[in-house]
């Protein structure tokens, strides 16, 4: 298995990624609801859905995040695991800065 720095510090940030496009949807959805879903009555459907979407979130940013680390970790490949875990939060923090940038800018 080729596990080099460089490797892991790509996939950290292709994880990084993957997590950067998940949130934008996710915003994106939050953003255009009311014209996707209409108005509607209060129910219990609402948060109930809102719930159910944090949960899905936490899974897949998790997955995203933490997945193949523990993977290597669990293989014996414990300083490669940290490695990639570094990179991908090091990536966040990146793709975080830029939006916090856009933001301020647009």
């Amino acid at each position: 298995m080729n596990l080099n720095k460089t490797r892991l510090t790509g996939t950290g940030f292709a994880n990084a990624l993957g997590v950067f496009l998940y949130t934008l949807a996710v915003s994106w959805l939050l953003m255009n609801g009311q014209e996707l879903f209409g108005g509607g009555e209060d129910s219990v459907l609402q948060p109930l859905a809102m719930l159910m979407l944090l949960v899905l979130s936490v899974a897949m940013v998790g997955l995203l995040i933490f997945g193949w680390p523990v993977v290597l970790y669990l293989q014996g490949h414990k300083k490669e695991a940290i490695w990639l875990t570094l990179s991908t939060l090091v990536a966040l923090f990146l793709l975080t800065a830029l939006a916090l940038g856009l933001n301020i800018l647009l």
